[in-house]
Formats: C-alpha cells, sequence, structure tokens
C-alpha cells in the first residue's frame, strides 16, 4: 500500500514536526488555529464532529434555538486550514513514553501534544445521572428538552390531581450560572410559551425549584448581584431554595435540607469533573481531577505537553483557580498554541499564561441579566442586550450568526418556541 500523502509528502518523509489536539471545543480550536501558519503536522483529534458553543446550550434544553443554531462541523471550520487533519474518534490513553496518543487499537505519534478534553457533570460519587440529566452536550440538551416536554404531555393526560402536581415540578440542582438561566429559561417556557397550548392544564401552575447548597446563588459573583438574580427568579416565579443541599434523587423526586420534592424532572448543574486526562498522563490533579499545570500551561516531568481549559487547574494572581468558562479555554488553547509555534521555530516562547478577564455573565430570563466586570457591574435588560450581543459575536465560525439573532428576537417578541419536539422517545 502506497504511503499516505499531506500536503504532497508522504508522512514517512515530512519533516514537520507532529502537533497533536485532542478536543475540538474552544481551548481545542484555539490552539489549531494558532498553529494555522506553522510549519507542522496538526491532527485534531474529537469524538463528536462537531463544535458546540456551550454557553448557549440551555436554549437547546428550553427550547428555544436548535442544535444546529450553536453547533458546526469541525471539518468546516478547519477546512481551509491546509497543515489541518480531523479525525472524528475517542482517546483511551497516552503514551507519553514513546510520544503516542491511544485511539483504540491505533495509535497516532506526536511531537508536541495539547489536552484540551473538558469536563463531565460531577455527582460526588453519588448514581443519580440517570435521574438527573446534566447539561453538556448536544445529547443532553436534547434529551433534557424532552423529559421537560413530556411531562407537561404526561400531565395532560394525568387522571390524578397528586401525579399532575409531580410532572408540573421541575427541579435543577446547582444555582450557578448554568442552574439560575436554565431556571429562567424553564419559568418562561412553562408560564409564556406554552401557555395557551393545553386544555386540562395550565402550564403556569408549573412550579420551577432551583436548589443551591449554598448561602446564595452565583456564588462566584459580587452580593448585590446575587441578589438582584434571586429577585429576579423570584419575579418569574421560581423557587429558590439557598442552604438545600440535596440528600437523595431517585425516579419519584427530590430531598433536600430534609424536605422530599415529589418530581419526575431533575436537572444537574452543580458541579463538574474534568476528563480523564490526567489519568492518561499519570499527572498529579486536584479533587476535581484537573490537571496541575504549570505558567506555560505544561505539565511537570512530560515534556511538550500542554493541559488547557477545564482539563487544567492553574491560579491566577491572586492564586484563586481560573475558572472553567470558554473565554478561559479560549485564551488558554491560543496561548499553547504561540508556544509550540515559537518552539517549532526556535524562537523563545511566549511568557507565562495570563488570563484576561472578560467578565462574568448570567442571564436571567429574556430581558435580564446580570454582568460583572470588576468595577463595572450590570443588571436589567442592558446587561442582557450586552449579553446577547457578545453571545452571538463569539458565534466564531459559525454560518447563522443573523439567523440565531432573528430566532431571539422572534421569541422575544412572541414568546413562542419554534423548536418544541420531543425525539428519541417512545411511550
Amino acid at each position: 500500500m502506497a504511503p499516505k500523502v499531506s500536503g504532497g509528502r508522504s508522512e514517512e518523509t515530512d519533516p514537520r514536526p507532529r502537533v497533536v489536539v485532542v478536543g475540538g471545543g474552544f481551548g481545542g480550536l484555539a490552539a489549531a488555529r494558532a498553529l494555522a501558519r506553522s510549519p507542522v503536522r496538526l491532527t485534531v483529534v474529537d469524538r463528536c464532529n462537531h463544535h458546540l458553543f456551550q454557553p448557549l446550550l440551555y436554549q437547546v434544553a428550553t427550547a428555544g434555538l436548535s442544535p444546529a443554531d450553536i453547533a458546526a462541523p469541525i471539518r468546516h471550520i478547519l477546512s481551509r486550514q491546509a497543515n489541518a487533519t480531523v479525525l472524528l474518534d475517542s482517546v483511551t490513553a497516552v503514551d507519553t513514553r514513546r510520544r503516542e496518543v491511544v485511539l483504540g487499537d491505533r495509535r497516532i505519534p506526536y511531537d508536541y501534544l495539547v489536552l484540551a478534553t473538558g469536563a463531565r457533570h460531577h455527582y460526588f460519587g453519588h448514581e443519580w445521572e440517570r435521574a438527573a440529566p446534566g447539561l453538556k452536550t448536544i445529547e443532553d440538551a436534547t434529551e433534557i428538552r424532552a423529559r421537560v416536554l413530556l411531562a407537561f404531555e404526561r400531565a395532560e393526560n394525568a387522571a390524578d390531581a397528586a401525579a399532575r402536581e409531580r410532572l408540573l415540578n421541575i427541579v435543577i440542582v446547582g444555582g450557578g450560572p448554568t442552574g439560575v438561566e436554565m431556571a429562567g429559561a424553564l419559568a418562561e417556557l412553562a408560564k409564556r410559551a406554552l401557555a395557551d397550548d393545553f386544555r386540562n392544564i395550565d402550564p403556569r401552575a408549573a412550579r420551577i425549584v432551583l436548589l443551591e447548597a449554598g448561602p446564595r446563588i452565583l456564588a462566584a459573583f459580587p452580593e448585590q448581584l446575587s441578589a438582584y438574580a434571586a429577585r429576579a427568579l423570584a419575579r418569574l416565579g421560581v423557587d429558590v431554595r439557598t442552604g438545600a443541599s440535596v440528600e437523595e434523587v431517585d425516579a419519584e423526586g427530590v430531598v433536600a435540607a430534609g424536605r422530599r420534592i415529589p418530581t419526575q424532572t431533575v436537572i444537574w448543574a452543580a458541579g463538574v469533573r474534568a476528563s480523564p486526562a490526567g489519568a492518561w498522563l499519570g499527572a498529579a490533579t486536584d479533587e476535581h481531577g484537573r490537571v496541575e499545570v504549570a505558567g506555560d500551561l505544561g505539565v511537570a516531568g512530560i515534556p511538550n505537553v500542554f493541559v488547557i481549559g477545564d482539563a487544567a487547574r492553574l491560579h491566577d494572581a491572586d492564586g484563586r483557580p481560573l475558572p472553567g468558562v470558554a473565554a478561559v479555554a479560549a485564551q488558554q488553547g491560543a496561548h499553547a498554541g504561540r508556544h509550540i509555534d515559537a518552539l517549532v521555530r526556535g524562537r523563545p516562547p511566549p511568557g507565562p499564561f495570563r488570563y484576561r478577564d472578560v467578565g462574568n455573565w448570567a442571564t436571567i430570563g429574556r430581558s435580564s441579566a446580570v454582568v460583572d466586570f470588576g468595577p463595572v457591574r450590570l443588571t436589567g435588560l442592558l446587561a442582557w442586550l450586552l449579553w446577547g450581543a457578545a453571545h452571538i459575536f463569539l458565534l466564531i465560525g459559525f454560518r447563522n450568526k443573523i439567523a440565531v439573532m432573528l430566532e431571539w428576537l422572534w421569541s422575544y417578541l412572541t414568546f413562542k418556541r419554534g423548536m418544541r419536539l420531543i425525539t428519541g422517545h417512545r411511550e
């Protein structure tokens, strides 16, 4: 069999260094793009064929947007990058001694490796995932959307008042940005978008309960913004319960702070755990599985390996761990790419990574949000408009920024949800 040819040269004779990026999220794509003009052979590996704009994933879960509005094929995004190859596959291990990435029964050699493998839900040792799905992938979002819509359909058919009440209770566990955004969007879905769709039930009677174990929601935000968010959710009819640590989750409900809430719809937004990148490398990790990295995003004792995004633990200048947000991952990816490019070209690498804080954002329904820019703090409609503009602007590589904007505008003006489809379920 003839050797595979890449860029006019066979792989056996191509002298360019081999760079493997595992993960096609914000960090992985930023690293790949930073290497666009670098004299390397770049391979991007992801188990999904698409890049997902996770900050808007909750809108798919609440029937506000379709999956295609917030996802794009990785191959298409990198199609014009001549030095890049995209592989749809799952990494199972990393052989740091032989410098190979293991994909089941095949291996890919590397000279430089970037692990941007993200994180998944963390249930703190409990087997609650089946009853309380989290929100990280398109599959998660469509599963949650189906569960929510099915709850209303089953309530419409229920003859028993207690069963109907249980079906119309929706519980979100976790009062961070994801939980707050989900709670606000679900309240509007129930109380406005679905209000005229049923005959035997009043969707406005649905009870959205947001549980937070700590003393306040949005704990990473200043107290005044947390208080504003709590008031805004209350105006939407959300039952916000702080100091409510979850003790049990099952098919019939949730027990929090000693009280049972009967429900068949539970959404988990209480914590994440890093991918197994640390186990692959045999590297030191923290309690959330994040790999301890140096200022250059490298791993101690393992040359030419960089870990970024949710899979990495790095502290800011004040000694606080960097948050697991898209901006951190994207900036780290670009930094790792520039670092590798400098090494390949024999130039001095850039200095230690420094995060440029773009603020904390959280939206609360259709016309309210909180934004923390440090000394500048915004709430209400202005914050929501800035949040929307920023998220549309960040849809880099997507063909449909205008489509998303129009979909939002239509939803804002009419309270309609065009994506109220139940798929993948059979009664």
